[in-house]
This record gives C-alpha cells, structure tokens and sequence, in this order.
C-alpha cells in the first residue's frame, strides 16, 4: 500500500528523517507499519456539553477500526464552543470564530503531520462547517461523521428539546408556568448524549453534509445513542480505505451541483439560516462560485415540506423513525429536484446511494406531501434594501405571515434587548432592532435565541418582529431578519434606525426598508460616531480585523478580492473614528453597546 501514503511518505520513508521515525516508534509503530498510510482522527470531543460527550469514544471506535484495515489511525482533538450553553452570555461571542479556529486547527495537524487521509467527528454547530473547511482545503481523502442527535425529553406529555428550556424562561418571565414547572423543563430537557433534536444548526449541517455526499447515508439521522451509530465505525473505516484507494478527495465531491442539493434539503426541512454562512464559506474553500442570489433562487424553487422544530412539531429522531434523510432525499431525487450523478464518499453516486433505500411512506406526518406543503417555497429569503444594501437572511416558514410593518425600538446589542422584554418595553406591533453585534460589531455575531425565545416565550411571537446584524439560532422561529449587511459597527444604515421609525419587511418583494428620507439619513450618518471595537487584543481582535461580512461568509482567510471587500466594508467605520478623533467636542456620544 505504499502508493497510498503520499504524504506520509515525507517523514516515514527518507533516510534522512530518523528522528521522525524514531518518535513513530515511540508510540508504537513498526517498521511495517510505517509503510501503511496515516489517517488522521480529529475529534470535536469535549465533556462539556451533550453534542460533543460521546466523540472522543466514538474517534476511539473509528480508529480501531481504520487500524484493522492496515491503516495507521491515529486520534487528535480540536475545539468546540456549546451554543446551548454560550446562548445569551459572552461566551457567544466566541462560538462563530470557533469554525475557523476548527478548521485552522485540523489543517495545520493534517498538513504538519504528513497525514495521508482525515476522518472529522462532529457534533455541534461550528464543527461541521469549520471540519467541512478543513478537509477542503486540505483535499485529501476525507469524511466526516455525526455524532447524532439527542433523543427527545418529556414534560407534562409533550416532547421536549434544548429550545424548550429557553421557551420555559420566556412563560415564566410572564406568569404562564411557575417556577418548579420551569425546574422540571430544564431538568427533562436534554436526556443524555447527542446534538440538540430539531432541524436547528447542528441536524442542519449534518444532513446538508450528507446530501453533499461527504458523510455515509444515515449518518446525520442515525440517533447519537444507538446501535447503528456503532455500527458507522466499521463502515468509517471501509470507506476511507476504498477513498486513498481510488485518490477520491473532497473537491471531486463538493461540486456546485452538490453544493445545490445539500441546499435544496436544508429549503426542504425548514433548516436553520446559519447554513447560509456555512455554506458560503464551504463554497469558499472549494473554489466554487455560490452567493446570496443562488440560494434565492434555489428556495424561489423548493417548497418547505418538513413538520420539525423550531416553527414545526417533530424532532430528528421522529425523522429517524420514517426513513431519515435517504429517505428524504430519495423522494426529492423521484420529484427531479436532485442531480443523481454527483460523487459521494461511498464511491458512488448519490443515485446509486439511494437506490436500495426505501421509499417515503406518505403515511407518515413528518414530511409532507409535495402536493400539500408547509409553504410552496422555501423559508430562507435573502432580503434587500435601504436598510440591507449587501443583503440580509429571513426565515419565514409561512406561519408569521410574509408581510411585517411596524415601529422600531432599538437596543445597541442584546443584553438591552433581552432586558427591555422581560420589562415589558417591547409591545404589539414593534419592529425589535439589535444591532452592533455582527461579525465585527459583536464580534463574533452571536445569536440571538435568548431574545426570540423570550419573545415566542411572552406571546409576542406573532405580534412583532426582529431584525439585526447579528445571527439566528436553528431554534429561532418567528418573524425574524439577521445577518444584516453592512452591519451597525461599521456605518451600516441598521445603525442610523430610531426609535419610532416606520421599518416595512416584505418577504414577497424579498425587501426591507427603513421608511427615512434619504436627506434625513445622511444628517443621521453625518452624526454617527463609531463604538470602539470591544476587545483590543486575543482571539476575538483578530477575528474583528480579518472577518468579512456576512454576505461573504463571514471569512477570516479571504484571498484578495475577499480582503478588498474587508477593505471596503470597514472604510465607514474607519472614517468615522477619525472625525470622531478631529471633533472630541461635537456632543455626541457612541451608542451604548453591550459586550
């Protein structure tokens, strides 16, 4: 098998590298096995949340397997932020940067180790994109396995997930439950290992990486505590041996077309619109051209279709149940809307993949029909306007309605928003803006479940709507706009919005529009003074400086044209603190921004 080990050849088979080889045998190697190729186990375990608790056993089951294959499996770790438990605190601020941290750390590790092939072992939220990221740059054999989902929990007979608990925060702020009801939805909640059970970030990526043919069918639906989960070590193990056999790499798998079908399943299952970001940044990393405009247009074209939460009733395992994510994808395949012929890492074509899978019993509820479906196009909607000249990403399953015109009240980031509802300040009919805490601004771009979820949780959900230039957790459901671009740090007009100004959403027209005049606006930017970034040194200054907007992707390895666009995008904010500097006197004060 030597053939196969292209990179590890560099410090196992020249003469001139003893010491390398000397320290190959310090953990264990022979000489034969120095001839096997290296595969490289990166596990996003960690104790510290359920997504992630049970991948380092899982990296150790692979492993063990990759080694009865004549391959050298060997374990690494990298990091991991829970979104669950960051949600709402500083901590989130960290957790959009971690995907790059993630995939900066894998391809320094697989590329430094002259490893030959990389298995990824997921769970949440930024560790299948920033994995996603790795293994393209990397283009060697590669993929990825899902850790799974949670099973549901049970309160009062009603099935319960993470988003619950958050839910339960908002109806005890406003009477609805008392507090020991409370206790026992976050005590029941969460029941053990797995990624959090609704069609949020985690399943999202996870079943759109599997219709992108980068994972093993069944892997993003399998259940994170099952006997089939197991049962992937073993076929992890055949599929990267057959991958270094035939030289199949990441770009031979991650084309447009692939790209196109993994989203028309996120537009299928009502996914989160954090996939909007990741897959900009995939696309990035595979060379391949795909903007705001293609994902419009590919959910102008695909009708929502699933019943699961956030805005629907059923969880992953309950898709599990009725055939998972083949048997979505095989009832999308039988309506035309998939290209069949695109490679996965079986070695076989999506088509062929799906082939021996069983058809969609339409018995079932948790898909529907696509003669009766949820809403005839999709929930994603990229939005433009006054107040979103770059772009903006809407979710709008059809149950808020697709028309929102209201009042804006704003709050310079979101703990002043979370505490201006649980005051009661926010009313029927405001448009809620939070704003300064986009990729820079934030930094980080955290989400803003807290907010939504008490707002869902204070009956308010179809009386008012939110906008920011922040992001959205999968759980969020509501009349909902984020990833507003440019955003508020930067002289964005989010950050010229007053309290009281008429904000009209119209998903039918894809707009958004600040109703002020265009002289008025430029009086407003002529008085803007920017905040000063929040952190001045460590992870999060840098992820300030390097981040592209949202509309990129939110990148932090932007080729030239990427830099430029950085360049441009933070020009405002530059000018601004220059007249700010020049004019201490003017009277103006800098917005007050919660870090």
């Amino acid at each position: 098998m030597s053939a196969l080990n292209k990179y590890s050849k560099a410090v196992t088979q020249d003469d001139s590298q003893p010491a390398a080889k000397a320290m190959l045998h310090a953990i264990g190697l022979s000489q034969a096995e120095l001839n096997q190729p290296f595969v490289g186990v990166a596990s996003t375990g960690y104790e510290g949340n359920p997504c992630n608790m049970h991948l380092n056993d899982m990296a150790k089951q692979i492993k063990d397997a990759v080694c009865e294959k004549s391959l050298n499996g060997l374990i690494f770790n990298t990091i991991g932020i829970s979104d669950g438990i960051s949600m709402g605190t500083s901590g989130m601020h960290y957790s959009l940067p971690s995907r790059d941290l993630i995939a900066d750390s894998i391809e320094t590790v697989v590329a430094g180790m002259h490893y030959d092939a990389v298995v990824t072992v997921v769970g949440c939220d930024k560790n299948m994109p920033g994995a996603m990221m790795a293994m393209l740059r990397l283009n060697r054999p590669a993929l990825l396995v899902y850790g799974g989902t949670i099973a549901p929990g049970c309160h009062a007979g009603k099935k319960l997930d993470v988003v619950s608990a958050f839910e339960a925060w908002g109806e005890k702020l406003t009477g609805k439950i008392q507090a020991s009801e409370y206790q026992q939805i976050i005590q029941k909640a969460c029941p053990g290992a797995g990624a959090c059970g609704g069609m949020y970030t985690a399943n999202t990526m996870a079943s759109a990486i599997e219709a992108m043919g980068m994972s093993l069918p069944y892997s993003s639906s399998n259940p994170a505590i099952s006997s089939a989960k197991i049962n992937e070590s073993q076929q992890v193990a055949e599929t990267i041996e057959n991958l270094l056999l035939y030289d199949i790499k990441p770009k031979d798998i991650v084309t447009k077309a692939a790209l196109s079908n993994a989203f028309k399943l996120v537009t299928v299952l009502g996914g989160s619109t954090n996939a909007v970001l990741h897959f900009l940044a995939i696309a990035d990393a595979a060379g391949i051209d795909m903007g705001l405009d293609d994902f419009q247009a590919i959910s102008d074209a695909t009708p929502l279709l699933a019943d699961l939460k956030p805005s629907g009733r059923y969880l992953m395992q309950d898709l599990h149940e009725v055939g998972g994510i083949p048997a979505v994808l095989k009832y999308m395949l039988q309506l035309g809307w998939l290209d069949g012929s695109c490679m996965t890492v079986t070695g076989k074509t999506l088509a062929e993949n799906l082939a021996a899978v069983n058809d969609l019993d339409h018995q079932q509820q948790v898909i529907h029909k696509v003669e009766a479906p949820i809403k005839s196009s999709g929930h994603i909607q990229i939005l433009k306007g006054n107040l979103a000249p770059q772009g903006a990403v809407a979710k709008i399953t059809g149950k808020e309605g697709a028309v929102f015109h209201g009042k804006a009240i704003t709050f310079d980031g979101e703990a002043a928003a979370n505490q201006g509802i649980a005051s009661g300040v926010v009313k029927p009919g405001n448009v809620v803006v939070i704003r300064y805490v986009g990729p820079k601004g934030g930094p980080g771009m955290p989400e803003m479940l807290k907010p939504t979820a008490a707002i869902i949780g204070a009956g308010l959900g179809d009386a008012v709507a939110l906008l920011t230039d922040g992001r959205f957790s999968g759980g969020t459901h509501g009349f909902v706009v984020g990833h507003i671009t440019p955003e508020a740090q930067v002289g964005g007009t989010l950050a010229l919005v007053k309290d009281g100004d008429d904000i009209s959403i119209d998903a039918n027209i894809n707009s958004l529009t600040l109703h002020v005049s265009e002289a008025e606006l430029a009086v407003r930017k002529q008085q803007w003074v920017a905040p000063e970034m929040k952190f001045k040194r460590g992870v999060l200054a840098k992820y300030a400086r390097a981040v592209t907007s949202a509309s990129l992707g939110c990148l932090t390895d932007a080729d030239e044209a990427g830099m430029q666009a950085v360049q441009a995008n933070q020009q405002p904010h530059l000018d601004a603190i220059k007249t700010h500097s020049k004019d201490k006197n003017h009277g103006l004060k800098s917005p007050g921004v919660s870090a």
